[in-house]
């Protein structure tokens, strides 16, 4: 099968996925496994089975042995050539396949009974027995289980070269599909970019490409409906802003789905023993973890507010995933915000004081725990809140520079937790100076 290849393309914050699909115009690979059906009936993997590879269309023979499990592979054979596959194993019925060809990226299953002479099968031996209609297992007579079993072996030989053809094929167009989509994404034509990917998603669905299309989908769905959101704000037609507003929030449920599926699909994968695979598909659940948490930050404050507790699992899981000091910040304060915005002020008010931990002179934590507390005190007629409302805004009207617009703001709650309540900001006690004696 064709393997996975993933490679973000950190300059344009677009994952783009590099598939390469290896093909010698004169020579390829050869490769199939060998398989032991023992007497009681177990198959179990042929480790150290003789295989040997003839050319019928003109002289030429490889030899090998199969791996411990059981795994061939022949590098270089002409792609051109007529080829049989003969495997031998001591203690076992030799077998052979016919009508194979090189380059195919077919896996050719080979099963040997036990128990058997182990002899090794000759290239004419092999021609007499398929000239009278011999069997696969090189005796003299067909039965009716071998020659069951011989079909049944070339059936599924067909269906992985027919899965590998559709592959191919698959992997063609979404390569194309993600060149062309981040070509429009980087121009910011996102209208183009959102149809490339979806090209590439219908090719195959559960492609492992598919994950990253996905991601890159996300990304130019959140960029095109900030677009359209920003169009609506600015618009002075009615209808053109309901129809901007209600355009945008479509594509931010988009985002969020389809940065879900993504990662999804990417924590579905196997392991891979690859240690250059491994760290490629790690590399794209990273990133596919900030799409996700970003689209669904702009989906629970623009779309549905009830679903804060989603962001905080999406912001959860990627902040884990996150190594950068700078980004994780940044991550922590979004997730903040997008608790403040959909009005869970409880919840905001946690993440704040968890900045204020590691920076206790934290303008916008100051500021938002205040206004957090305020809206928890009028809620629930807390005077107590009011209070903390007032402690912490008050010092952020202390530290901010008068240029800071919010500034005004933060004085006018304190003003009216003043005249309405009766609450004033305590003094914040400072520890005594020691000086020492002369």
């Amino acid at each position: 099968m064709f393997r996975r290849y993933f490679m973000p393309l950190l300059a344009t914050a677009a994952l783009i996925v590099s598939i390469s699909i290896v093909a010698s115009a004169q020579v390829g690979q050869l490769r199939g496994h060998v398989t032991l059906k023992q007497a009681d009936g177990t198959v179990v993997p042929a480790a150290d089975a003789l295989v040997d590879v003839f050319r019928v269309d003109m002289s030429g023979k490889s030899t090998a042995k199969t791996s411990k499990k059981g795994e061939f592979v022949f590098a270089g054979l002409f792609y051109a050539g007529d080829y049989i596959i003969a495997v031998s194993l001591p203690g076992a019925q030799p077998s052979y396949q016919p009508g194979v060809k090189v380059g195919r990226d077919v896996d050719y299953a080979i099963e040997l009974t036990a128990p058997g002479d182990g002899r090794q099968l000759t290239l004419a031996e092999i021609k007499t027995l398929m000239g009278n209609r011999g069997p696969a297992t090189g005796g003299v007579k067909e039965s009716a289980e071998d020659k069951a079993k011989r079909e049944e072996l070339i059936k599924k030989n067909a269906e992985i070269t027919t899965s590998n053809e559709k592959a191919k094929s698959s992997n063609e167009v979404i390569s194309r599909a993600f060149k062309a989509g981040n070509d429009a994404l980087k121009l910011k034509n996102y209208d183009e970019a959102i149809a490339r990917f979806d090209e590439g998603l219908q090719a195959d669905p559960e492609h492992p490409g598919a994950p990253a299309l996905l991601t890159n989908k996300t990304m130019a769905l959140n960029s095109r409906a900030v677009e359209r959101y920003n169009a609506a704000i600015k618009s002075t037609d009615d209808a053109a802003k309901s129809s901007g507003m209600d355009a945008a929030k479509k594509d931010w449920t988009a985002a969020k789905e389809s940065g879900t599926r993504a990662v999804a699909m990417l924590k579905a994968m196997p392991a891979s023993t690859d240690p250059a695979e491994a760290n490629n598909t790690k590399v794209n659940l990273y990133f596919a973890l900030l799409a996700r948490a970003d689209s669904t930050r702009l989906f629970v404050t623009k779309v549905d507010q009830s679903q804060a507790d989603l962001g905080v699992t999406a912001y959860g899981e990627y902040l884990a995933a996150e190594t950068d000091p700078i980004k994780k910040a940044k991550g922590q304060r979004d997730m903040a915000q997008m608790l403040f915005d959909a009005n869970v002020f409880d919840k905001a008010l946690v993440e704040y004081q968890k900045i204020l931990e590691t920076n206790p002179d934290d303008l916008d934590a100051l500021l938002r725990s205040g206004q957090a507390l305020f809206n928890i005190g009028a809620i629930n007629t807390d005077k107590a809140k009011y209070q903390e409302a007032a402690n912490y805004l008050a010092q952020f009207v202390a530290k901010a520079p008068d240029t800071d617009p919010l500034k005004a703001d933060a004085k006018a709650i304190l003003d009216a937790l003043k005249d309405q309540e009766n609450v004033k900001p305590e003094k914040v006690a400072t520890p005594a100076r020691r000086t020492r004696r002369p």
